[in-house]
């Protein structure tokens, strides 16, 4: 469950404007952010939050030498106003990627690499699977889902395929092997990619409301925030709307964009870590 943090160092010298600063690392998922900032800047102090409590513990444990200056809270990011001492920070980080013990644990469903359930529920506490998803959505919503969410060209196909089975789809194996038969060969050969990977991701974001939970934090960032922003996002419909946000509140005087342009990972850190591939950053100073 090794993770590598991506865009590790741009983040690292926007926070070194405040080398003592209060810390809200907002997806905490496996601590990479966290200790870094941790080992980095010796007079700051670091909150990290996550929904995910497998994530909570394990970072407790690897940053437990931090104790004095390194707590976690088990919450949602979206839930701003439940955070302790929600505007008395300085920066607030959000690395709004999958992490790696979500998509290393088979049991947790988000791999399409590994077999296990069709989870992929970043708090196990919620109600809704992927499974559920696909048993008990109608097939034009599905086809929406993977449009929308995954950019699928062949949502439409999937979803009627996943309606006409006739055995449910419990297995993240289930869903790769229905998407193998549904998509011509030619086609598969021709993506470039795993050819679940669009409709994996969709149902990612749609089980765990993704979209929804950005626009949540959005808003409440505009009311408690203030100092330093980051934001690392790996899709561009997260992307648009955290430059819709901040133009919006840079048009309000509330302070400004740090980032004219979404800063991108360089080759040799793509060629490093495949993961940071598509990661954009964009950074806000809220006066």
């Amino acid at each position: 469950m090794y993770h590598e943090p991506v865009m590790l160092n741009e983040v690292l010298e926007l926070v070194a404007q405040f080398p003592h600063a209060k810390i809200l690392d907002g997806t905490l998922g496996l601590g990479g952010y966290s200790q870094a900032m941790l080992e980095k800047f010796p007079g700051s102090e670091v909150l990290g939050i996550d929904r995910d409590e497998q994530a909570i513990n394990f970072s407790k444990e690897r940053l437990k030498n931090y104790a004095s200056r390194f707590s976690t809270c088990h919450k949602n990011f979206a839930s701003l106003n439940e955070i302790p001492a929600i505007d008395s920070f300085d920066v607030y980080v959000f690395d709004l990627g999958v992490s790696n013990m979500q998509l290393t644990l088979p049991e947790r469903g988000f791999s399409f690499q590994n077999e296990g359930p069709l989870d992929m529920r970043m708090n196990d506490q919620d109600s809704l699977t992927a499974a559920e998803v696909l048993s008990k959505t109608d097939e034009r919503t599905l086809a929406k889902i993977f449009w929308d969410y995954g950019e699928e060209r062949y949502s439409r196909q999937i979803a009627s395929a996943i309606k006409r089975t006739k055995s449910p789809l419990r297995t993240t194996t289930d869903l790769v092997n229905l998407i193998r038969d549904t998509l011509p060969q030619p086609v598969q050969r021709k993506m470039g990619t795993h050819p679940a990977r669009r409709v994996f991701q969709a149902l990612r974001i749609y089980v765990n409301d993704e979209t929804g939970e950005l626009e949540n934090l959005l808003r409440g960032l505009k009311q408690v925030a203030h100092g330093l922003i980051i934001f690392v996002s790996y899709h561009s419909i997260e992307d648009r709307l955290i430059k819709r946000a901040f133009r919006e509140w840079q048009n309000e005087e509330m302070g400004r964009v740090l980032t004219r342009h979404p800063l991108i990972p360089s080759q040799d850190e793509v060629s490093k870590n495949y993961k940071a591939r598509s990661a954009k950053l964009r950074a806000f100073c809220i006066n």
